[in-house]
């Protein structure tokens, strides 16, 4: 049985390092470039696979050369592929990432390929009445949501990870247990001015069981009916922060099914994204379990 599988955005990245952004209409030599997989829950999920929890994704790509590395990268971190239809004739979702040496910061341009919508079929809809979670970023958003619904029915959590302020989420947003957005997502979804007031209107609003808000290198908040509790950022040398986030709720979607609390749950992705930021790479340098435990523990930090 898979403990986690998700519905989203899986995407063939090309990643560019460069030793600064390049002024318009110039010419500049990079420091290397490479293929990667990507996207916010197909991320997510290679982290909670690289971390030992057992995960899958749900989708339909295409058999062109972007869909055979995307089907590649998963199998070869772990996450289970047999609830992927593969169609021919299409155009993958892809993007070209370019990573700055100089401010440790990435710029995105995307062609989202012309694939049709997922639809859930049989074996895809009883994997997520047997899974633990249900991992949502709010594409794909018709599958999502069908998917929301029988996880609902069947006891199956709803990890949302609220990223993009997609046309129709607000029919999904009320599904999510755990939700999970960025600080500038609650920002700008709730019109407040302020993190925590920005907490509280979606925490009244939609009552999920968990409700962390991500703010980068500030770390982040759990806001609940007791409050607003923080959880710190770790400061390391940044080499790539494409996929943190990503990274950071897959991280926390392991942590939780294998029983953490949500401080703790907060503490080890924050970690793991933390690691991750210090090589090239979302998925290939997502750390292993140990590693996150022993970066916690020269840090004062037993979970």
């Amino acid at each position: 049985m898979n403990k986690i599988v998700g519905i989203g955005a899986c995407v063939m990245d090309t990643l560019i390092s460069l030793p600064h952004y390049p002024s318009e209409d110039t010419k500049l030599k990079a420091e290397g470039s490479r293929p990667s997989g990507g996207g916010p829950v197909a991320t997510a999920l290679v982290a909670a696979s690289k971390l030992g929890s057992e995960s899958a994704y749900i989708g339909v790509l295409s058999s062109d050369n972007g869909g055979k590395f995307l089907i590649g990268d998963f199998e070869k971190y772990g996450v289970r592929t047999n609830l992927i239809r593969t169609l021919d004739g299409y155009r993958s979702f892809t993007s070209v990432i370019w990573l700055s040496r100089d401010t440790a910061s990435r710029t995105c341009v995307f062609d989202r390929g012309n694939l049709p919508p997922l639809v859930l079929d049989k074996a895809q809809k009883d994997a997520i009445c047997h899974a633990e979670i249900l991992m949502v970023d709010g594409n794909e958003l018709s599958a999502a949501i069908e998917g929301a619904k029988l996880a609902k029915a069947y006891g199956t959590k709803i990890l949302y990870d609220c990223g993009g302020l997609y046309k129709g989420i607000d029919e999904l947003l009320p599904f999510a247990d755990i939700m999970i957005p960025s600080e500038e997502f609650a920002l700008k979804y709730t019109g407040k001015s302020d993190v925590v007031l920005a907490a509280e209107e979606l925490y009244t609003r939609f009552h999920p069981e968990i409700l962390v808000i991500t703010r980068g290198k500030e770390g982040g908040l759990i806001y609940g009916s007791e409050g607003t509790l923080k959880y710190p950022a770790f400061v390391v040398d940044a080499k790539d922060t494409n996929g943190s986030g990503d990274v950071f709720h897959g991280a926390f979607a392991s942590a939780y099914v294998s029983g953490l609390d949500t401080m703790s749950c907060c503490l080890f992705a924050s970690a793991t994204s933390a690691i991750k930021c210090t090589a090239i790479g979302a998925r290939e340098s997502v750390p292993t379990y140990r590693e996150v435990i022993d970066f916690l523990k020269e840090r004062g930090y037993e979970l």
